[in-house]
């Protein structure tokens, strides 16, 4: 999954903080650059000695949102759980200053294993497919149950009002994104449909589901996790840059994606074409995958949090939030700063999916006016 460099670094700078920091990696190194990773350019780093790692970068430029791109934060919540059972690259070094290569940076393990970028698991057995996306419950699960304080996270975020802060965030952030000029065309890339509606919303207390605090990953979905070679197990997570103390709906949200695009029957126009939701988590349609009540029912097991009672605000919540996500790589392609070589069809997806969310927000404020007559 790595080719050829795209956003070019300084190599020799790199090798000679490499011979002075990180001895075990042997210089001259072998650069290439993962197609994956829309933030934050990500490269496979091959020492002289054919041993493999990884190193993420902040991308080039000046950025829209000094909230994003934090790799420092990457860096410390993946050294917190190295004596955990989360199963995470091993934290090697982090390099804060730009003078190096240009941004901030930090260096991990490479895991060797699977990447799975379709939910479905194409290619393997209905057995491991089952067990595939159990172990993705279960990591998940075993991730929210670690006590922050106990790995020496306790000022990573604050521990209330989670929802709360992501709307003022995301409020800041899209406005910033929103402005953002296409270099060769000088188009702003513009607001999300019913932006402002969905704020309001979703600020509204008796709407939202009960306060929680747990660390969370803030992109846990199976495109961000490595598979054991040939067993059905995670042996790392990926792609921690959104990380934070917050709810753990948000994760789970994320995770069960697919079913819920399914459920509602969802089509993104991408482009000049129709995708539509994915076909293969329709009941029934390929063999060993769960349901959507398994996978509940795993995650309550393992976490004792029932979520099946707030998955429907989270689920809208998770439309509107993947808006911001997606204006905010159209921003990026926009000021070219964009790390993916796959952001310009990304960025296309704001507008479909803010009227998804919307329409969802529409659901909720019907279903609500319903129960109180």
């Amino acid at each position: 999954m790595a080719g050829a460099v795209r956003q070019p670094i300084d190599q020799k700078a790199f090798e000679r903080y490499l011979d002075q920091n990180v001895p075990e990696i042997k210089t001259p190194v072998d650069l290439k650059q993962f197609g994956f990773g829309q933030s934050n350019p990500t490269y496979q780093v091959t020492s002289a000695d054919g041993q493999r790692y990884v190193m993420r970068k902040k991308p080039p430029g000046k950025l829209l949102s000094k909230t994003a791109h934090q790799v420092d934060r990457e860096f410390r919540i993946i050294h917190s759980l190295q004596d955990t059972d989360v199963p995470v690259p091993r934290a090697i070094a982090l390099c804060e200053d730009d003078s190096v290569i240009g941004t901030a940076f930090y260096i991990m393990s490479f895991l060797d294993g699977r990447f799975i970028t379709e939910p479905h698991f194409p290619g393997v057995s209905a057995e491991h497919r089952m067990e595939m996306w159990h172990d993705a419950v279960r990591t998940l699960a075993k991730f929210h149950k670690v006590d922050y304080s106990k790995v020496g996270m306790d000022n990573f975020g604050k521990h209330f009002g989670f929802y709360d802060r992501q709307i003022k965030t995301f409020t800041t952030i899209s406005k910033a994104q929103a402005a953002a000029e296409d270099q060769d065309t000088k188009e702003p890339v513009g607001d999300i449909p019913h932006f402002h509606d969905m704020v309001g919303f979703f600020t509204d207390k008796s709407q939202q589901p009960k306060d929680r605090s747990t660390l969370i990953h803030g992109d846990y979905k199976i495109d961000n996790l490595v598979f054991h070679k040939t067993e059905p197990r995670v042996i790392g997570i990926l792609d921690w840059e959104m990380a934070t103390i917050g709810h753990p709906l948000s994760d789970f949200v994320n995770l069960v994606g697919p079913w819920t695009w399914s459920a509602t029957g969802a089509k993104l126009e991408i482009e000049s074409r129709t995708t539509r939701a994915n076909p293969h988590f329709e009941a029934g349609a390929t063999p060993g995958l769960p349901s959507l009540d398994q996978v509940m029912q795993w995650y309550k097991e393992e976490s004792g949090y029932d979520v099946q009672k707030d998955l429907t605000w989270g689920t809208a919540f998770g439309g509107f939030r993947g808006a911001v996500i997606m204006q905010g790589i159209a921003a990026r392609y926009a000021q070219r700063q964009a790390s993916s070589a796959s952001a310009m069809e990304y960025g296309s997806q704001m507008k479909p999916y803010g009227m998804w969310a919307w329409k969802r927000v529409e659901v909720l404020k019907n279903s609500s006016s319903k129960s109180k007559l």
